[in-house]
């Protein structure tokens, strides 16, 4: 995180003529802008890994399905690379290197997942932030399983359609809880779920549908992030 820096400046001001010529100092600290947070999602199934950001270990021995808090960190691009773990470095990724860039003040997730056609790989989402009005909260699910097209069922009704890997869909939803399950587009028949789904006052629920269809490895994962009020 870059420190505030402190920017002082010097005033010469009054009269050289009548001797009353003087110095006013005023020191004026001017805060660096804000960070970006961002948090990482393992959801690749069956395989530890490392995580290196600008050639530097941050993650050790990741596993499949968890999701770590959240890092503050200073706006700019980072190197990301993915390796096998307990790598001696990152000379040998089996996802990336990959550039991902971050903004002041955004909210971001980071996903090692699978393709649609099974093939590790990484992306990166912004978080919708914004309010989403009173006694209401948002959805957000997301596609990173080696899987065709889906719907997603909210109390058993389609919600969201044809959704497709690496994408996302957002719902304004009223406070409460929801049955959610995900199904091959154009089906009713759950996939994944139907699991209880929170949706809380000034939060960003994002489901995430992981895993292998093939493999038989389809999961939800869940995080929540905070809205403006």
């Amino acid at each position: 995180m870059i420190a505030p820096r402190t920017n002082t400046i010097v005033y010469a001001w009054g009269s050289l003529a009548e001797g009353n010529l003087a110095l006013f100092v005023q020191t004026v600290r001017t805060r660096a802008a804000a960070s970006a947070s961002v948090s990482v999602l393992h959801a690749i199934p069956g395989v530890v890994v490392d995580v290196y950001v600008d050639d530097k270990l941050v993650i050790d021995d990741f596993e499949p399905g968890t999701l770590t808090k959240t890092f503050r960190i200073a706006a700019g691009t980072y190197t990301l690379a993915i390796t096998a773990a307990d790598a001696a470095d990152a000379s040998a990724p089996v996802i990336g290197p990959v550039d991902l860039a971050v903004a002041s003040g955004l909210n971001y997730t980071a996903v090692a997942h699978l393709s649609e056609a099974g093939v590790p790989t990484a992306a990166l989402f912004t978080n919708d932030t914004s309010a989403p009005g009173d006694g209401q909260g948002r959805l957000t699910v997301r596609h990173v399983a080696a899987a065709p097209a889906v719907d997603v069922l909210a109390n058993g009704a389609p919600a969201i359609t044809g959704l497709t890997n690496p994408n996302e869909s957002l719902l304004v939803l009223p406070v409460g809880t929801i049955s959610a399950a995900v199904a091959a587009a154009g089906t009713t028949a759950a996939l994944i779920g139907p699991a209880d789904v929170d949706i809380a006052s000034s939060t960003n629920t994002i489901v995430y549908a992981w895993g292998s269809l093939a493999d038989g490895t389809l999961a939800l994962a869940v995080q929540t992030v905070p809205t403006k009020k």
